[in-house]
């Protein structure tokens, strides 16, 4: 891989949006698809890729649109669900019937603006959708209800599930002008042409991308990265992934308006209780828990330690809590390391796309944190390449920290 200094947002998800089924959703931390098929192109054909964090699938989709085979891991719910819909070949006859269910409930969810359809329980949902558009919305999604049910194992309901999802991020007063969501100024106002427009543009592309067959096979399990397990006993030649940057973002807090509209979260506490299993996880009781979390006897890089001691030296009123959190992010990603060797074939690569951090100005060097614990845990052929640029006033930069398991 070709090293870069300067920020390339074609190595970013700005650029996923305009590919097909990578644009389906957005989540502003996923990598690049560009970045990703680089890494892909220099496994062995017929061999199988392992992605541990799988968020929005990208790995597993580009290895099956170059015809290989893939396992992908989270913890999300959700993004389980949007994953293996994401990675699914459909039939185009099915897609047809499909059409004509869609068709249908576009022309009639409008009868239903009155009725007192459900909506979430999320926090402030007046900041989201305004009183008029709110209606609409939930209208909308009762019909959807009515004609294929609740989002499901059905690859195809699902399709519609995930336009619905599309739907109501760009009908929110959400703003992505930040490394994560923030809010606009004011909510939008919409009316019901605008909304049946906007739908049905959105179900049509996503249509179209669903109609090209996939070459390869991919499926999202449901695993904890910390403790990998084996699925059908495969062993795998290419770990191609991008964990969690520590730096305390949370992914759940971008996911919440999608999780909620779909019912996989109900309450504030499902999200928190979901983030304190991510690594690097930081909503809600995520924080309260750090406070009470300690680390068990594993044999952790030094360079970790003195950059958790510098930070809690820092002065800051929250340099213990942080300190804290850092340590936790690095002895988790120790953990995932050491249990991923038993599912690893001899000889294969690991590439892990991760970026540094700075906390009251004491720098996080993620890569060579990475690469002594994957030398303390006898990893070898360990190097680090810089993808490129985050941040040219803080010097933050994403890497690509590879290794081999010669077993």
């Amino acid at each position: 891989m070709t090293k870069h200094t300067e920020q390339r947002s074609d190595y970013t998800f700005k650029y996923n949006t305009k590919l097909g089924r990578h644009g389906w959703l957005r989540l502003t931390p996923a990598y690049s698809v560009k970045l990703v098929q680089e890494l892909v192109s220099e496994t062995p054909k017929n061999a199988f890729i392992l992605d541990p964090f799988s968020g929005t699938a990208t790995t597993g989709l580009c290895a099956i649109e170059m015809g290989m085979s893939a396992h992908l891991c989270d913890i999300n719910p959700f993004l389980i669900w949007f994953g293996n819909t994401k990675l699914f070949n459909f039939s185009g006859r099915k897609l047809n019937e499909l059409e004509k269910v869609f068709d249908e409930i576009l022309n009639s969810f409008p009868a239903k603006i009155s009725n007192d359809n459900w909506v979430p329980n999320l926090h402030n949902i007046e900041r989201w959708w305004c009183g008029h558009t709110l209606p609409i919305v939930a209208a909308l999604r009762s019909e959807i209800v009515e004609k294929v049910g609740e989002p499901q194992d059905d690859p195809y309901s699902n399709l519609i599930w995930i336009c619905f999802c599309r739907l109501i991020i760009e009908t929110s007063s959400a703003a992505f002008n930040h490394v994560s969501m923030s809010f606009k100024g004011g909510v939008t106002k919409f009316e019901v042409h605008q909304i049946q427009s906007l739908f049905g543009s959105i179900f049509e592309n996503v249509l179209a991308s669903a109609r090209k067959p996939l070459k390869g096979k991919a499926v999202v399990n449901s695993i904890d990265s910390r403790c990998m397990t084996d699925v059908d006993n495969i062993r795998y030649a290419h770990v191609i992934t991008s964990p969690p940057y520590p730096n305390r973002m949370s992914y759940i807090r971008e996911l919440r308006p999608y999780m909620y509209w779909t019912k996989f979260l109900d309450k504030a506490s499902e999200a928190g209780e979901l983030d304190w299993k991510a690594i690097g996880g930081t909503w809600g009781i995520a924080t309260s828990r750090l406070k009470d979390w300690a680390p068990s006897e594993v044999e952790l890089p030094k360079i970790l330690l003195n950059s958790c001691e510098a930070i809690l030296n820092s002065g800051d009123k929250n340099s213990e809590l942080m300190a804290r959190y850092v340590h936790k992010y690095f002895y988790d990603m120790h953990l995932h390391f050491a249990s991923l060797r038993n599912l690893l074939e001899p000889g294969a690569k690991l590439d892990y796309i991760v970026g540094n951090s700075t906390f009251y100005g004491i720098h996080v060097d993620s890569d060579k944190i990475y690469e002594k614990s994957l030398e303390i845990l006898g990893y070898t052929n360990i190097s680090t390449t810089i993808v490129r640029k985050r941040n040219s006033k803080k010097e933050l930069y994403e890497f690509c920290v590879s290794a081999r398991w010669n077993g």
